[in-house]
């Protein structure tokens, strides 16, 4: 296959554990762009939520909230998100079906909101900006709440009419998005604006949301730690993400 673009999941897939870019990743980037393929993440954090990594790798694309926004050289190409009453019935059945104290992070275009000030129960975005989530006025890409039980997920996304929804692997949480708003539907749009094909891409994954992306490119490669949905679905493994797997696995397949 002739790989035009590299596509990568960020968290337990670029990243390390301690949630660094090696500078190993930066120099391989760096030499697939030298040859003329893009690269780029593809990940569920939202636009604020990524810029040390863009510093750092300095990526021609940015797909973020899971497929909610696409960036082709800083530039917006595409968005989806709820509209604010859609918004807002998400956040309320949320506290009516998991308590008026669970947690809560809400994604907007350039801004994240969580719920809680302190006694986080992770580290997901540490400059959220706090709101009880009471009378919110603006539309949400991506709502994530804290619960690790399906059939409350389910409930929750019933509160409106096109929803998708996905648990993550690694803390009891669930993601909500517009249904339009996966990583493989970002991808198809992108592909035809960039005129390229998906077969096209290499792309890597470790977790629920990876695998659309990862049947839909022209290789999908599984880390070394994802998740065994996910290896079941890949075109190949790599090594970990400690082990920079992405790296590793690019340099052997286009540079030897």
């Amino acid at each position: 296959m002739v790989t035009k673009l590299i596509l990568s999941d960020l968290d337990e897939t670029l990243l390390h554990s301690d949630k660094t870019i090696s500078d190993y990743s930066a120099r391989i980037f760096e030499k697939c762009r030298q040859r003329g393929i893009l690269v780029g993440f593809c990940t569920s954090r939202g636009k604020p939520n990524i810029i040390p990594f863009e510093n750092k790798i300095n990526p021609d694309i940015c797909i973020c909230n899971g497929g909610a926004t696409i960036y082709h050289n800083g530039s917006l190409l595409h968005s989806a998100s709820f509209n604010i009453e859609e918004t807002n019935s998400i956040l309320e059945r949320a506290r009516t079906v998991c308590g008026s104290d669970c947690e809560i992070t809400v994604d907007t275009i350039d801004k994240i909101f969580w719920n809680r000030k302190k006694d986080k129960s992770t580290d997901y975005a540490d400059n959220s900006i706090y709101d009880d989530f009471l009378n919110f006025t603006l539309s949400a890409m991506k709502i994530c709440v804290q619960t690790d039980d399906s059939e409350k997920a389910q409930e929750i996304a019933r509160s409106v009419s096109s929803c998708d929804f996905l648990p993550f692997s690694d803390i009891p949480w669930y993601k909500f998005s517009p249904a339009s708003a996966t990583k493989e539907n970002a991808i198809s749009i992108l592909c035809k604006k960039l005129d390229i094909s998906p077969k096209e891409i290499l792309a890597f994954g470790d977790d629920f949301n990876d695998i659309g992306m990862l049947k839909l490119c022209g290789k999908g490669i599984a880390m070394g730690n994802a998740i065994a949905q996910v290896k079941k679905v890949s075109d190949g493994m790599t090594k970990t993400n400690n082990e920079d797997g992405v790296a590793w696995y690019v340099e052997k397949e286009i540079f030897n």
